[in-house]
């Protein structure tokens, strides 16, 4: 049997437009789908209107071609290559097209959460928008790390989830560069003043501290043995470094092939100085990458250090009964310094965090 006659439009239909019904002989229900739709919808809002309540009007059930599906807000039959993907419907398809999706989803957020952007913060770190944007005011609107940049991008604790301050985006990158390491980064500030284990090792093996390569580049000599480049990487070596194949081989000898600050990864990449040109040591990715964010300064480098162990700010007591944040020494009120106002502060706070891994590292000794 392919077909079968509806009780109540008396037409012959497909078994596909019938439910199943056990109770019957062959199998299926009394009604089309359709008829039992409206039956169904009948005696629904019959039931509803004694009680008082309001009814949407009865939609009669859609025949949608194969391949296509149906979007309610848009109120058009789409190929189904246009819905995203929802294992939680039978169908595997979310209920909407994916332009109605992205508009209703944004209205749902504005509802519930004010704005998409709270809604983030909700999710990734139990925060509201205007509680982010009281932490800001409250670190005077500066990055509590490099004192330059303004405070944008919320960072938190990757192991505890929880919120930890505002910083800017190179910051905020160059701590997880560092994978929130403070050894590693105290000993990139130490690597950039070449006084760390990376120096001591350089001026043993070497007998000096850097590669003068910019000097060796400006002399000429590399132009006059260009003809003796062997490969991209010699050529390269020589005209943006000043150095050969073999300056990078003795760097790896001294370095035992690891990164001349973590120590722990492969030194890849050369490593120079912006201003000077020198080339300071071999580096892994991630610690090369770090520095680099950090703008090569030994004063950010530490004050990660500080802030990623919970000793970079702290929380004083007001003359009004309340409390604000520090977070230099000496202290100085954030509310009370503009944005561009800061670099007194930071050159001091730099020196003291100096002595305290000056003298931490004559304890060592």
């Amino acid at each position: 049997m392919s077909v079968k006659e509806c009780r109540d439009c008396g037409q012959l239909k497909p078994i596909t437009e019938f439910w199943k019904r056990k109770a019957s002989d062959d199998g299926l229900a009394l009604y089309c789908k359709q008829c039992f739709g409206l039956r169904n919808a009948a005696s629904t809002r019959k039931r509803l209107a004694k009680q008082g309540k309001e009814v949407k009007p009865y939609r009669m059930r859609r025949v949608v071609p194969e391949g296509m599906k149906y979007c309610p807000q848009c109120d058009e039959d789409k190929p189904v290559r246009e819905f995203g993907s929802n294992r939680a419907t039978k169908s595997g398809l979310a209920a909407y097209c994916k332009p109605c999706h992205n508009t209703v989803m944004a209205e749902i957020k504005r509802r519930t959460h004010g704005s998409h952007r709270s809604y983030l913060l909700k999710l990734r770190y139990g925060l509201t928008a205007e509680q982010v944007e009281e932490h800001r005011l409250s670190q005077g609107g500066v990055c509590v790390i490099c004192l330059r940049a303004p405070a944008r991008h919320v960072d938190h604790n990757h192991m505890t989830g929880l919120f930890r301050a505002l910083l800017c985006f190179p910051c905020n990158g160059a701590i997880g560069q560092y994978e929130d390491d403070p050894w590693r980064m105290r000993e990139a500030a130490r690597y950039l003043e070449g006084w760390g284990s990376h120096a001591r090792a350089m001026w043993r093996e070497m007998g000096v501290l850097t590669l003068n390569g910019r000097a060796f580049r400006l002399s000429g000599a590399v132009t006059g043995r260009a003809r003796r480049v062997a490969t991209a990487r010699d050529y390269r070596l020589r005209n943006r470094y000043g150095i050969e194949e073999k300056d990078v081989q003795d760097l790896l000898m001294v370095q035992h092939d690891r990164c001349a600050i973590c120590c722990d990864k492969f030194a890849e990449h050369v490593d120079h100085d912006h201003v000077t040109g020198v080339v300071r040591g071999m580096l892994c990715a991630p610690c090369n990458t770090g520095m680099g964010q950090l703008k090569d300064d030994p004063i950010s480098l530490r004050r990660a250090a500080d802030y990623v162990e919970g000793l970079l700010i702290r929380r004083l007591p007001t003359q009004e009964g309340g409390s604000r944040l520090s977070f230099t020494v000496p202290d100085v009120d954030p509310g009370a310094v503009s944005l561009d106002g800061w670099e007194p502060y930071r050159a001091q706070d730099g020196k003291h965090r100096r002595r305290v891994c000056e003298a931490e590292e004559l304890a060592l000794l």
